[in-house]
């Protein structure tokens, strides 16, 4: 019950820590961590503000969200070093929204979740083994940037920097084998999300991520 109940705060604040992103990138880690804490001088217009009931409606939605994924992580994965499982999962999420709002994936987030990868597997407290993180996370480095010089005639905007190190971490606590599964399924859902917003382009970080968490419970 306790995971839930963090897992549920963490999410309420989720949409928060994004919007603190988007004021103040890019940022070196230790002033990242410093801006997320400091009260906002906006706060009081932001609650008279008419998007405020929006706002307070998206982090009820995300904290929704998280608290069900990681119901799912523990029933599937049980207590067993969660903690590091819902680590990996936290951090998408926030990359998710951080993504979805500005296009954007911070290297003090991506960066942070590939080394926790390759720390995970290299002690058995994640979803794979050392060798095959390391091997996940140079084809997540390795396969989309390969495939940006054949797509960058068309959209040289195929893969950003961000996306190539996200799929890198993903890599790191995935492995190799379920790396490509979660490619495939995220393109797979980008050109859905792409169809139903009637858009040539959009954030590829949220399908990325939620591939990757849909992956992890089916495959391991």
């Amino acid at each position: 019950m306790f995971y839930i109940l963090f897992a549920f705060t963490y999410g309420l604040f989720i949409p928060y820590m994004a919007r603190r992103f988007a004021k103040f990138m890019p940022a070196s880690f230790a002033y990242a961590i410093f801006q997320i804490f400091k009260p906002s001088a906006n706060a009081k217009q932001l609650i008279k503000s008419p998007l405020y009931k929006t706002y307070l409606w998206r982090s009820l939605m995300s904290g929704i969200i998280s608290a069900s994924l990681s119901y799912a992580f523990i029933q599937h994965f049980g207590y067993e070093n969660i903690g590091w499982k819902l680590a990996f999962l936290f951090l998408l999420l926030l990359l998710a929204e951080i993504d979805w709002r500005m296009y954007l994936l911070p290297d003090i987030l991506t960066v942070p979740l590939l080394i926790l990868g390759f720390f995970a597997s290299s002690w058995n407290f994640g979803f794979t083994i050392a060798a095959d993180s390391a091997l996940g996370a140079a084809a997540g480095y390795f396969i989309p940037s390969l495939a940006a010089l054949f797509l960058v005639w068309k959209n040289r905007d195929a893969f950003g920097g961000g996306d190539i190190k996200l799929l890198a971490a993903v890599g790191s606590w995935l492995g190799i084998e379920c790396l490509l599964y979660s490619i495939l399924l995220a393109s797979i859902s980008q050109l859905f999300i792409s169809f139903i917003k009637k858009q040539k382009s959009s954030p590829f970080g949220p399908a990325i991520a939620f591939s990757a968490i849909i992956i992890a419970i089916c495959f391991f």
